[in-house]
């Protein structure tokens, strides 16, 4: 059984006096334990698929079933709970609150569970050690490099313990190195610890981490084997740049 079936699912906002639909009768599955790289142009409907996969957004029409647990039937608290305890999300411009230290940030998602203070410091404490930030812990953001700070970032997605971590372009405002090593931590936690990761990425580079790559266009998948779909392309260059 698949961790996560979009069946049919689709999502159409309306702006001005248009109508915009980001994605079109999506189907999908991705297996559980897998890493998963969605590229595709912009407005091909990717951040849109990982915000309804994150609980955040609700289709507007088709399933989406995580875990067994058809997440577009929730309630909006019950879908929060469901939130809080499965998904991890890293995002792009890190999203830490600049007057708490690394320690403070990566302890909020925590603060919303009955757990007591000492359980609270042994789960903080652990994710920044796997991190590899644990020697930042009392430093603020502007006192980290964007590397440190997208590592705080991780620590926080994955302090709950979730079973599925979402991220979205978490290498795009990196430089090459820090990028390699944000990617080499996502795919330890991936082999390591089993969490199901899947990714939004305009970088072709950072797919060699991925066991998978899905290209959306206009809200649909591309199909993978044709010679002209855009991740055709890529994985030839890919391919050239590896031979040469």
């Amino acid at each position: 059984m698949s961790l996560i079936e979009c069946r049919d699912l689709t999502r159409t906002y309306t702006r001005g006096t248009d109508e915009i639909t980001p994605l079109d009768g999506l189907d999908l599955d991705i297996e559980r334990g897998g890493f998963v790289a969605l590229m595709g142009p912009s407005g091909s409907g990717k951040t849109t698929l990982l915000n309804l996969i994150a609980g955040i957004d609700r289709p507007t029409r088709g399933s989406l079933t995580i875990d067994g647990r058809p997440i577009h039937t929730l309630s909006r608290n019950a879908l929060a709970e469901w939130r809080s305890e499965t998904v991890g999300y890293v995002f792009q411009l890190y999203n830490l609150v600049p007057v708490l230290t690394a320690y403070e940030n990566v302890e909020l998602p925590l603060l919303l569970r009955s757990i007591s203070r000492a359980e609270r410091h042994q789960k903080v404490a652990a994710a920044l050690d796997l991190v590899g930030i644990a020697d930042r812990s009392a430093h603020y953001p502007r006192q980290l490099s964007g590397g440190q700070e997208q590592r705080v970032a991780i620590a926080r997605a994955i302090v709950t313990d979730p079973t599925l971590i979402l991220a979205d372009e978490p290498t795009g405002d990196l430089d090459r190195e820090s990028a390699t090593n944000i990617m080499d931590l996502l795919k330890r936690l991936n082999t390591e610890l089993g969490r199901t990761i899947v990714m939004v990425t305009h970088d072709p580079k950072t797919t060699v981490w991925c066991d998978t790559v899905l290209h959306l266009e206009k809200g649909r998948l591309a199909d993978p084997e044709s010679e002209d779909s855009p991740e055709s392309a890529r994985r030839d260059e890919r391919i050239t740049e590896t031979s040469s």
